[in-house]
């Protein structure tokens, strides 16, 4: 037996290393997270989520939906080396600039069958933009 190794330097996600319960990822800038082009939010129903940030900059959202509709949209700017978790059921995505380099740890059996995707709407996306503004 030896120690194995990964890496992945293309843009987007890529699942580097996966077992029967969790998996990592490497996620860097794609133009779906670009501040310009942050159309939609995600949730996953039955896991969490974890991020980490290794270069780059990055600014999650987050949404709760209010009792009379909508999203209450929040961003939280990461730090390099912090560890950041999604609870499960929470609305999020990323926000990246073109240097980011992210962790990503979640359960193995995380996807579209137990996730869902929602589009934001033109007032909620310009409220996306504003609070990831600086990156």
């Amino acid at each position: 037996m030896e120690i194995q190794c990964w890496e992945y330097g293309a843009e987007g996600l890529k699942r580097v290393y996966e077992n029967s319960k969790w998996m990592v990822g490497v996620k860097h800038w794609k133009p779906a997270n670009d501040i310009s082009n942050i159309d939609c939010l995600e949730r996953h129903n039955e896991t969490d989520e974890l991020f980490v940030l290794l270069a780059g900059s990055c600014v999650l959202l987050s949404a709760t939906e209010k009792s009379s509709g909508g999203l209450d949209i929040q961003a939280t700017r990461m730090v390099p080396q912090k560890v950041y978790n999604i609870p499960r059921t929470l609305w999020h995505n990323t926000v990246t600039s073109k240097d980011t380099k992210l962790i990503l740890v979640e359960d193995s059996a995380t996807g579209s069958s137990n996730s869902d995707v929602v589009q934001l709407d033109e007032a909620q996306r310009a409220t996306a933009r504003k609070l990831a503004q600086g990156l």
